[in-house]
């Protein structure tokens, strides 16, 4: 019975309170919601393009005002109480989107500003500026909640959560700057490489967030970890040594190649983001191995 009056308390705090959208945190989601919303709009009106980095911004400013939405109304109705009781650390889980969607934002503020913006480009200028106050707003949470308001996180707003979350990010990077591998197959089996960690990755972070989920797994999930982190190093150490010398060779930079609409520096990128995502899973196989900072010891 002691479960059954837990589960009829949790279920009478959730009313619906619309004050929340007059506080501080309410008044940042609209905010945030409004001006991703507005950018999205400016940019589909400055018209499309095939290149993955436009597509990229315009899932970021959907993705994150539909999230942040998602979040304004769970707790407008009192819901993450009882997410809170049966599922997951709602505290945590918003940090870490907030940490999220602050990188994705951030990022495609840069991605945008360098690909469509110039003096004479007066509509990407603006949508630049919006992307920029969209990323500005996102970061101004991240700061409130973990410096001011100082949320601990249990996992996607603590730092081994977080990793995972950068692993998965710059894969992203990755797959959004692949070109010209298509008629080697040494690239081939780079790409094959890139991928076969990254769909794992959501799931290693979503079972972590999912309480109750983590607990009815018929598997050790640390264990899994470290042996998927194993694997991801293996990988990207192939792809690190192959990727560089199967492109670039015989293929120097241009001599007239600006970063906005170079293919030579987009596939430099590959290279890079891939050396940035193999020191990112080292670190973690590392700090898994010695358990500190928070990563559990396997």
């Amino acid at each position: 019975m002691g479960i059954i009056d837990d589960v009829k308390d949790t279920l009478s705090k959730a009313v619906f309170t619309p004050s929340t959208l007059l506080s501080g945190r309410g008044g940042l989601h609209m905010c945030q919601i409004v001006l991703c919303l507005v950018t999205f709009v400016l940019s589909l009106f400055r018209g499309g393009s095939s290149h993955t980095y436009w597509n990229y911004a315009m899932f970021t400013w959907a993705f994150c005002p539909i999230m942040t939405l998602i979040i304004t109304i769970i707790e407008m109705f009192k819901l993450d109480i009882i997410l809170n009781m049966f599922c997951l650390d709602w505290a945590d889980f918003t940090t870490g989107m907030a940490m999220s969607s602050s990188l994705m934002t951030v990022s495609v503020a840069i991605f945008y500003a360098n690909f469509y913006a110039c003096l004479k480009c007066l509509y990407g200028l603006i949508v630049s500026v919006f992307a920029l106050l969209c990323a500005i707003l996102y970061v101004l949470e991240v700061v409130k909640d973990k410096f001011l308001d100082k949320k601990q996180g249990s996992y996607l707003a603590a730092l081994p959560g977080f990793w995972k979350v950068l692993e998965a990010f710059v894969s992203c990077m990755i797959f959004i700057s692949l070109s010209g591998y298509r008629d080697k197959v040494a690239l081939i089996f780079c790409v094959i490489a890139y991928v076969i960690p990254f769909p794992i990755l959501p799931l290693i972070i979503a079972t972590n967030i999912l309480k109750k989920l983590k607990t009815c797994l018929p598997f050790n999930l640390d264990r899994f970890v470290f042996i998927f982190l194993v694997i991801s190093v293996i990988l990207y150490i192939f792809a690190a040594i192959v990727y560089p010398i199967f492109m670039f060779k015989n293929n120097p930079r241009p001599s007239d190649c600006p970063p906005s609409f170079c293919l030579w520096a987009i596939q430099f990128m590959v290279a890079f983001f891939t050396y940035v995502n193999l020191i990112l899973f080292t670190v973690d196989l590392i700090f898994t191995l010695l358990g500190i900072c928070g990563f559990k010891r396997t």
